[in-house]
């Protein structure tokens, strides 16, 4: 007795993240899993069919996802997939089913077990598969060198001959995992940095990482280590403070993000107006409409002299790294479920509970969980 495990190749615009990576395939095989895996899936992560052992490579999708068991991505897949899936099989990967009703019709329809993993609840036994989390590390870092591209001077201090210059100043809007990491990697290249948060509680956290805390006397802290959205009144307060540090960064990066929500405005454009000629913005939440009230999702416009840049999907330029990432959290979930060869769900375990959206053509209600802080 086996499991048979599918991988789809991504399909969406922009994605280059495949859910395998070669290293795992064993650790698979010894839990019970018989892979199979869509021919090129991993082409765009520099990853060939041929570095895959163990894993059966099909140029027929339809007829991989059929005969699957279960059926890993890392986009939502087509509908077209999810109606080729054998009914009651196990679909993983990140899916929103708050702006895909179509798909999630059908995953009902088909009786089909899906897990989000943007779901995974934030307690620490759940680490090693917090998806978001590992994917945001990777924007935070190619934040600050996408910043770095725009910037017309270098970050760090410099002494030459013929004089010192620098070094510029990094301003990190929202204290997430994307931020912290965007902290530490602009702190490394040797930039001034001030990090800011509506939770007071990351000020120890960035004075780790060598960086400065933006105290705006507000505190929005929300369920789940996320903020909360801010009153009109604490809007004010915050704008009155850090127009300022605004105005006088270099680069300036928001990841400020609110699941379910509009990414909240962090910057206007009056504030824009006020800043330093060539200094760049990069909003991290373009998803969600962005942080900055200038910024257009997914491209890099102009406004007076500031360059602002809102790319989307941005684990996904990283595409090996993301990979690698992704595919362990993916595995660690499935680990839950795969044992002795057979999928076995324990509705009674918290992660499988909270992640699940879809079950025997139900929807599934998020078991509560305890909130606790994510590394």
């Amino acid at each position: 007795m086996y499991v048979n495990v599918a991988v789809l190749k991504e399909t969406q615009a922009h994605e280059r993240r495949v859910a395998l990576v070669p290293v795992l395939t064993e650790k698979l095989t010894k839990l019970g899993a018989r892979l199979h895996m869509q021919s090129g899936a991993g082409d765009a992560s520099g990853l060939d069919d041929s570095g895959f052992d163990d894993v059966v490579i099909m140029t027929d999708r339809t007829a991989m996802v059929g005969a699957a068991d279960v059926v890993l991505a890392v986009q939502a897949p087509a509908v077209a997939v999810v109606d080729a899936m054998q009914e009651g099989a196990i679909l993983i990967c990140f899916i929103d089913p708050a702006h895909d009703a179509v798909l999630l019709e059908r995953l009902l329809a088909r009786r089909i077990t899906c897990f989000a993993m943007a779901s995974i609840p934030r307690v620490t036994r759940a680490q090693a598969m917090d998806a978001l989390s590992s994917q945001a590390a990777l924007a935070g870092y190619y934040a600050v060198l996408l910043g770095a591209t725009h910037l017309p001077r270098v970050l760090p201090k410099v002494t030459t001959a013929g004089g010192t210059i620098g070094p510029a100043k990094v301003l990190v809007m929202g204290l997430g995992v994307a931020g912290l990491e965007a902290v530490a990697t602009a702190h490394r290249l040797g930039a001034m940095v001030e990090g800011y948060d509506v939770r007071p509680d990351t000020a120890g956290q960035i004075a780790s990482l060598g960086a400065s805390f933006v105290a705006t006397g507000v505190d929005a802290t929300g369920k789940g280590g996320y903020a909360r959205a801010l009153t009109p009144a604490e809007t004010t307060k915050i704008d009155a403070v850090l127009t300022t540090h605004i105005q006088q960064a270099d680069l300036i990066i928001t990841t400020a993000a609110i699941p379910g929500h509009r990414s909240p405005r962090l910057i206007s454009k009056a504030q824009v107006a006020g800043m330093k000629m060539g200094s760049v913005i990069v909003d991290l939440s373009a998803e969600g409409g962005g942080n900055c009230e200038a910024s257009v999702p997914g491209e890099t416009v102009r406004v007076g002299g500031v360059s602002i840049a809102a790319p989307l999907n941005v684990p996904s330029r990283l595409p090996a790294d993301a990979s690698a990432l992704y595919a362990r959290n993916v595995f660690n979930l499935l680990a839950l479920m795969l044992k002795d060869n057979v999928i076995t769900i324990d509705w009674q375990d918290d992660i499988l509970a909270h992640t699940a959206i879809t079950h025997a053509g139900k929807r599934v209600t998020p078991k509560a969980t305890t909130p606790q802080k994510a590394a």
